[in-house]
């Protein structure tokens, strides 16, 4: 198992390759959909800038020690 550190952005692309992956064998299309608006453009930005403003709060609330993959139904 492969022990490093992970940068926000390592984490980020692992994280797109994961969803990438469910998305092949599920083709749904809201996965779809967001997987678009997370995708990268040529100018190193995502599609949608407001899905990395909002991957760097999930980051920091996890460093934080906040963050939680618990199965909590509401």
């Amino acid at each position: 198992m492969i022990t490093e550190n992970l940068t926000p952005e390592l984490a980020y692309l692992a994280m797109y390759e994961f969803l990438v992956d469910i998305y092949q064998r599920t083709k749904s299309d809201e996965l779809g959909s967001m997987l678009g608006s997370m995708s990268y453009l040529a100018d190193g930005e995502t599609a949608d800038p407001t899905i990395w403003k909002d991957w760097m709060l999930c980051v920091t609330k996890v460093l934080a020690g906040q963050g939680s993959a618990q199965l909590n139904l509401i």
